[in-house]
């Protein structure tokens, strides 16, 4: 059976993308770093893999997956070299496991800034630099991908609601991780989101609308 394997499903989207998949009936794998993790994903139907993506990836985690969700990141209280080797190195490895498992569509959860470093947040430009490069090696790849690039992230209910477009004012540039966790939810479902990156922010637009909103944009 095909599945879906989640790389950071521990994580605050990851868990709530694991959720959204149990309720879709979606075949999953979780890949924590320890059992204890585990436990509570399994809970909600998820075959879970541990593995941690600071050593060698196991083939196990990607054999019977046609699909790959990478939402890990190092998290914002830990150093720059926690960055480079989880936000970056780990990337890397796993979009390197996707093509030698010849996965169908990697979704690459990045960040608002990796199109430009340069001109990101000062204070997080290391991390906007690692996700640049992680998103770069999925481009190059070969493996059909999606990257979402999402605004600053908060905690609020989702929404439902919306846009591909960045907003004119910095204060506008969120987005509830609960609406992340929605929008993989789609690009995982339809192929209009295969090959294409975009910018999240909550806006007026359903998700799926946004969406094609997005690619007939670009084709139009």
């Amino acid at each position: 059976m095909d599945k879906t394997l989640v790389i950071g499903a521990n994580g605050q989207i990851g868990k709530q993308l694991i959720g959204l998949m149990a309720l879709a009936k979606m075949p999953v794998k979780a890949m924590v770093r320890n059992a204890e993790q585990a436990s509570d994903l399994e809970k909600l139907g998820a075959e879970t893999m541990i593995a941690d993506l600071e050593e060698a990836l196991p083939d196990d985690a990607f054999a019977d997956c046609n699909k790959v969700v990478f939402t890990a990141g190092s998290g914002g209280k830990t150093g720059a070299d926690k960055t480079i080797l989880i936000d970056l190195w780990g990337a890397v490895k796993a979009v390197d496991m996707a093509k030698k498992h010849h996965v169908k569509q990697f979704v690459m959860v990045s960040a608002r800034d990796a199109g430009d470093p340069e001109n990101g947040t000062p204070a997080i430009k290391h991390y906007n630099i690692c996700k640049h490069f992680a998103d770069k090696h999925l481009l190059e790849s070969g493996v059909p991908y999606t990257i979402l690039r999402p605004g600053l992230l908060t905690n609020e209910a989702a929404t439902g609601l919306i846009t591909t477009h960045r907003p004119e004012t910095k204060e506008a540039m969120t987005i509830t991780r609960a609406d992340v966790a929605a929008c993989v939810l789609q690009s995982l479902n339809h192929s209009e989101a295969i090959n294409q990156i975009d910018e999240l922010y909550n806006g007026d637009l359903p998700i799926a609308e946004a969406f094609i909103k997005a690619v007939s944009n670009r084709l139009g």
